[in-house]
């Protein structure tokens, strides 16, 4: 059933959510999705929302719970391979799927399920 593909998240801009994260983050946070809320800082760009969609169908295809536990835990992982906060961040698969493909046209009707395993692993620096 392809339904899913198309569903979208509801985006909040002007949100002070990503403000008070950004306090216990490793990174200053622009914008995030809680399940099927993103909340942005400011007026959201395209990218963002391209960006941020991505995540929405990685929660939808790890049933929700699961990005919830597995996005941490990647980022420990990543701790533990001697990685900085900022660097264990953009080495957490979701993260290098979302920004690879942030300004590919189309490519969120093209993108195929579960896409995101590939980036396990993978180190961007």
């Amino acid at each position: 059933m392809k339904w899913p593909r198309y569903w979208t998240p509801w985006f909040f801009d002007n949100s002070s959510v990503p403000v008070w994260l950004s306090k216990v983050s490793p990174i200053e946070i622009n914008a995030i999705t809680l399940g099927p809320l993103v909340f942005s800082r400011g007026e959201i760009s395209d990218t963002t929302r391209q960006h941020e969609t991505i995540h929405w169908q990685q929660y939808i295809e790890t049933g929700i719970i699961g990005f919830a536990v597995l996005y941490p835990l990647f980022w420990i992982v990543n701790l533990l391979r001697k990685m900085n906060g900022s660097h264990a961040y953009h080495a957490i698969p979701f993260e290098l799927e979302a920004y690879e493909n942030q300004e590919v046209s189309h490519y969120l009707e093209n993108r195929k399920r579960f896409c995101w395993i590939k980036f396990i692993g993978v180190n961007p620096l």
